[in-house]
Parts: structure tokens; C-alpha cells; sequence
């Protein structure tokens, strides 16, 4: 996926995600423009709720001034076994470098709790993403009908020690 907009132009807020940005969450998922059409199985039961942001480290992108505070962005680090479960940016922000700063972010959770590898099983679409920022291919993950019938690439981000 090439950028579509410009870079960053206002100030983003990476927070801890909190349960009553379940619903939000949930929205982003299944609204996601990288799953449509024949994707759309994928996400369309899928939900982001409260139990699952406190039972993971899952942090928000949030926008300052013209988006008000809105949630632009999302991820979930799982630490057992170390997985980028989810990371999603809403389709109008996408190209404006939200979603390298959401993986800059993980890496450094990832690096204080201790990780030294993360894997992520990625969807096809975003492959070319992961690849731009760092992560190496390790493999293929294979088709779990009937929610995703298809092989899918898996990745893993290596994180040096500082």
C-alpha cells in the first residue's frame, strides 16, 4: 500500500487503550477498507472487547486538533506467546506514518518487557507494510477456513536490547 496523504501534521498521543474504547475499537476493525470483499469474513463477527484490552497490552494512536482527540489507530501486543495481535489505522489516516509510529511503540513495550522477537501473522494486504518497517518474513501461515481461507505471511519484528 503506497502513502496516500501527507505525513503527520498534527500531534499524535499514543496511549494506553482503556475498556470503553471497546466499541470504537470494534469499529475500526470492521470497518477497515483492507478488508472488504472477499476479506470482509475475516472481521465481520470480530470484536475488540474490554476484557480482551485488559487481558493485552493495547495501546491507541490518538489524534490532537482537527481530529479532536479522535482514535486514529491501534495495536495489541500479546506477551505469551509474543504476537502483534492487532494493528489496524482508520482508512483516511493510512500514509501519514501512524501506523510505523504504532510499531515504533510495540517494539519498545516489547523491549521493556523483556521480548527479544514478535511475530505477526499478516494479512495479504498489509504485507508490504510490514516489510517497509522491519519486520522479516519467517513463513506462512495456513488457511483457517471458514473465517480466513487463505495462507496468509507471517513476520516476526526482531528487537534489539538497547
Amino acid at each position: 500500500m503506497r502513502s496516500r496523504t501527507s505525513p503527520i501534521s498534527q500531534p499524535i498521543t499514543i496511549r494506553r487503550a482503556v475498556a470503553r474504547d471497546a466499541k470504537r475499537l470494534t469499529r475500526l476493525v470492521r470497518g477497515s477498507g483492507a478488508y472488504e470483499g472477499k476479506y470482509a469474513a475475516a472481521v465481520a463477527g470480530y470484536r475488540v472487547g474490554p476484557d480482551y484490552i485488559e487481558a493485552h497490552r493495547a495501546f491507541v494512536a490518538v489524534g490532537a486538533d482537527e481530529h479532536g482527540g479522535r482514535v486514529l489507530g491501534f495495536y495489541s501486543l500479546v506477551l505469551a506467546p509474543p504476537e502483534l495481535d492487532l494493528l489496524f489505522v482508520v482508512d483516511e489516516a493510512q500514509g501519514r506514518g501512524i501506523g510505523r509510529l504504532l510499531v515504533s511503540h510495540m517494539q519498545s513495550e516489547a523491549r521493556a518487557a523483556g521480548l527479544d522477537r514478535v511475530k505477526v501473522v499478516s494479512h495479504l494486504p498489509a504485507e508490504d507494510f510490514y516489510h517497509r518497517v522491519g519486520a522479516v518474513r519467517i513463513g506462512t501461515a495456513l488457511a483457517n477456513p471458514p473465517a480466513v481461507p487463505w495462507d496468509r505471511p507471517e513476520f516476526e519484528f526482531r528487537i534489539p536490547s538497547e
